[in-house]
């Protein structure tokens, strides 16, 4: 998502913690675990930036992922006895992580969220990464998110196609793509009003054949046919009366989570402090499917309807 007027709070120290915190779980996980990684070290396409302040760590980091898909013969030991779990694997500070450390420890920009509302998604992620995490918006905290789902698959959806250029300027291999959007904030009564009795909009369906007028049919066809594990609503821009709102991006993802083949989605719902967003998602995210609100973002845990095709669309 674009930015918005940045809050006078700077956590890019609080957030640094974080990071050094997943990446103690990240070493933890990889030590104990073969598969985490095989994972870290077939990640092929790592970040990198284009900053021309940072040049010589930009390299590093590229010649650390090189070094990460080629066996380390200088692991240390620390005794004499054979090989134990904690001994025969190193691991390294993985490539999309390092990068952003690097960028927000040298920028006065951080996040558009807090502290703690990050921390609902960071919860989710430490549990399910790498996952497929799907993010309406494109800012200043997408590297973060890409980061944080190290090993996964997290595109961007943006309205914005001079802001999309501008930030694979700086960060090439964040995943985007231009969205357009024909709704208006000033619409939104008008169409919860229509849509609120409307029985195709009850229907589990891809969005790409749904009837319901809030279903987005114009993302490139990789979206719909990949089943996401987490979709964060944090665009279109919502906060001016002309702006497109969030009406359909809401309902377009609780249809997804919906439809999936089985198991749940973990959709997250940024500023619902104002109208739009909260009352899209409690009508098509479901109050019942409401697992969590920390400040201005909720988060919602919506199962597939297509193993039980008598599901309500919302729990009573």
């Amino acid at each position: 998502m674009r930015p918005k007027p940045q809050s006078p709070m700077n956590i890019k120290l609080i957030l640094l913690c974080a990071f050094f915190l997943l990446l103690l779980l990240f070493i933890t996980k990889s030590t104990f675990s073969s598969s985490s990684s095989s994972s870290s070290s077939q990640l092929q396409n790592p970040l990198s930036t284009n900053s021309t302040e940072t040049p010589d760590v930009n390299i590093q980091i590229q010649e650390q992922a090189e070094t990460n898909n080629s066996p380390n013969t200088n692991c240390p030991t620390t005794s004499s006895t054979p090989p134990s779990p904690l001994t025969e694997t190193c691991t390294k500070t993985p490539p999309s992580l390092a990068n952003a450390l690097v960028h927000y420890a040298t920028t006065n920009i951080t996040p558009q969220q807090t502290l703690k509302e990050i921390s609902v998604s960071l919860r989710v992620l430490v549990q399910k990464s790498p996952c497929n995490f799907l993010v309406f918006g494109l800012g200043y905290d997408s590297l973060m998110w890409s980061a944080l789902n190290h090993g996964g698959r997290t595109l961007f959806l943006e309205e914005d196609k001079s802001w999309i250029n501008q930030m694979k300027e700086k960060f090439p291999t964040l995943e985007s793509y231009h969205v357009e959007y024909d709704t208006k904030v000033n619409e939104a009564d008008e169409l919860m009003n229509t849509v609120a009795s409307d029985e195709e909009c009850r229907v589990v369906t891809d969005p790409r054949f749904s009837k319901c007028r809030l279903a987005l049919k114009g993302f490139p066809s990789e979206v719909y046919d990949v089943e996401w594990d987490l979709i964060m609503v944090d665009a279109p821009t919502g906060y001016h009366e002309a702006a497109p709102g969030r009406m359909t991006a809401i309902y377009t993802a609780g249809l997804m989570a919906r439809n999936r083949e089985s198991g749940e989605t973990d959709v997250f719902v940024h500023d619902v402090d104002r109208v739009v967003e909260d009352k899209f998602s409690k009508a098509f995210l479901c109050e019942g499917y409401l697992k969590e609100q920390e400040g201005r973002i909720r988060h919602f845990v919506v199962p597939s309807h297509r193993t039980r095709s008598a599901r309500p669309f919302c729990p009573s």
